[in-house]
């Protein structure tokens, strides 16, 4: 997003931390009300063009909001949204995004306040894993011909019972309501946007074996050292990788693998 859509969705972020600060407020109850109004809003163009219209008074566009949802779903949920449209977006597909940000941010904040957030961020992660090592999984929740039902039944099948309900929730929306986004883009902005809600960066670590606890601590402290922030360690175990560890932080990536070793001195052999 740029110019006024960045400056209303931070706007947006805050009233909703606002919101959720209070222990009265059903987080998930707001999430799925939320992912309707982003469905609501994704599917009617019309609608989404008028309460993002710059000629439109900010406040005749609430009242709009309030008298489409009021009786549809909570009032935390339409003075939200009634909120974030009297704001200026530059573009009213800017809007929808930033619905669908905050649907998923409150779910998180449902798993927060469950004391179940470390594990969502570990289960997208590996479920991130599953899905790529498995051509036949991820052509079935692609699928264009297939329905939102069977999608959600094969999803239930898979993380029902297994992993946390957020998790669930989470991954459930992205695959039933993609949004032009493939599925790997969607789960890894859900894993940025779970080590966002504490604050934390996510460092994606490949090593040959499995790192022992006292190992991934070091790690984790001396990313956090060099970051300035705390780090969430997804952990990827990969032979391929020969010895050493592979760290990648964003667009960044630090090679200490045997394997990237030998590839470099093939290079410069080559060279």
């Amino acid at each position: 997003m740029n110019g006024a859509s960045r400056e209303a969705l931070a706007a947006a972020r805050e009233r909703l931390d606002a919101l959720t600060d209070s222990t009265s407020v059903d987080a998930a109850r707001l999430a799925d009300e939320l992912a309707a109004v982003t469905a609501l809003l994704d599917r009617e163009v019309g609608l989404r063009r008028v309460l993002t219209d710059p000629a439109q008074a900010g406040e005749a566009k609430a009242e709009l909001v309030q008298r489409l949802l009021g009786a549809q779903v909570g009032g935390e949920t339409a003075d939200l949204v009634s909120g974030t449209v009297r704001s200026r977006w530059s573009q009213s597909r800017d809007l929808v995004d930033a619905l669908e940000e905050l649907t998923n941010t409150a779910d998180l904040t449902a798993a927060q306040a469950a004391g179940t957030l470390d594990s969502v961020e570990d289960e997208l992660f590996r479920f991130g894993r599953i899905v790529a090592s498995s051509t036949e999984l991820r052509a079935a929740l692609t699928d264009r011909k297939a329905t939102t039902s069977a999608k959600s039944e094969l999803l239930r099948s898979l993380l029902g019972g297994r992993a946390a309900e957020a998790t669930e929730r989470l991954v459930t929306r992205l695959v039933t309501a993609p949004r032009g986004r493939s599925l790997e883009a969607g789960l890894e902005s859900l894993s940025k946007l779970a080590a966002d809600r504490r604050d934390r960066m996510v460092a994606v670590v490949t090593s040959a074996v499995p790192l022992s606890d006292v190992q991934k601590q070091r790690l984790g402290a001396a990313l956090a050292k060099l970051y300035g922030r705390q780090m969430h360690l997804n952990i990827d175990v990969d032979p391929e990788v020969l010895g050493g560890i592979r760290v990648q932080v964003g667009d960044e990536v630090i090679n200490g693998s045997l394997a990237d070793r030998i590839a470099d001195a093939e290079r410069r052999l080559a060279s």
